[in-house]
């Protein structure tokens, strides 16, 4: 994102902080999870299937033998049907492998409940590191977007989650998802960070000795 959407998250961040004692952190990535599980649990399904085919109907293995290996010669033996059923299954495996290697493939062929799995333990992860328990009163919150996904989370800190559900930030999702699903990321993230911070407001007023603990800013991974 531009620099001007730098700018404008993180004033969105600051008046939304301005309001309570909690603490908003910003995050967007392409991707949470580069998924090579995904086409190695393919490739292993594709080298699968090809060995049950040859199983299931032998005759198609010596049909294949006879397009390689055909003219005047014997019937093959089993170690040289073998061994082309190996060969074959190698290569199969091999080929998915190096097809999945390009991303939007793998990312479509990608359960939607694994992709929603990752990017949440990615979120939860980036949490841990960069803002819980960083603020005196535990109130971080992690607007987290991931792009490749197409998914976003909200993760809280032990005092929000105390006084709220994952239905509470439904508002703030559907704000930030509205937006981006438009192509305006930052006036998604601008429109989540809003909607968070009514709800700190509500439950963490802006006390007197409220400082600022995380910097006001839009973090790209």
């Amino acid at each position: 994102m531009s620099e001007v959407d730098h700018q404008k998250v993180s004033k969105a961040i600051a008046a939304a902080e301005a309001q309570s004692d909690g603490e908003i952190i910003a995050v967007t990535t392409d991707l949470s999870d580069a998924y090579h599980d995904v086409a190695l649990h393919w490739a292993v399904l594709v080298m699968i299937a090809t060995l049950a085919i040859f199983a299931a109907a032998p005759s198609v293995l010596h049909f294949w033998f006879g397009i390689f290996f055909g003219g005047w010669r014997p019937d093959p033996s089993l170690a040289e049907l073998l061994t082309l059923l190996l060969f074959a299954a190698v290569i199969k495996f091999t080929a998915v492998l190096l097809i999945l290697k390009y991303v939007p493939l793998r990312l479509a062929l990608t359960p939607g409940a694994t992709k929603t799995r990752r990017v949440r333990r990615r979120a939860i992860s980036i949490f841990k590191a960069g803002a819980e328990r960083r603020t005196v009163g535990r109130t971080g919150v992690l607007i987290y977007l991931s792009m490749g996904e197409h998914r976003a989370e909200i993760v809280a800190d032990e005092a929000i989650t105390h006084v709220t559900t994952p239905e509470t930030w439904g508002e703030a999702m559907a704000a930030l998802l509205v937006e981006v699903k438009a192509g305006r990321i930052a006036d998604g993230m601008v429109a989540a960070i809003e909607q968070v911070g009514v709800v700190l407001a509500e439950h963490f007023p802006r006390s007197s000795t409220d400082t600022n603990e995380i910097p006001d800013k839009l973090i790209e991974l």
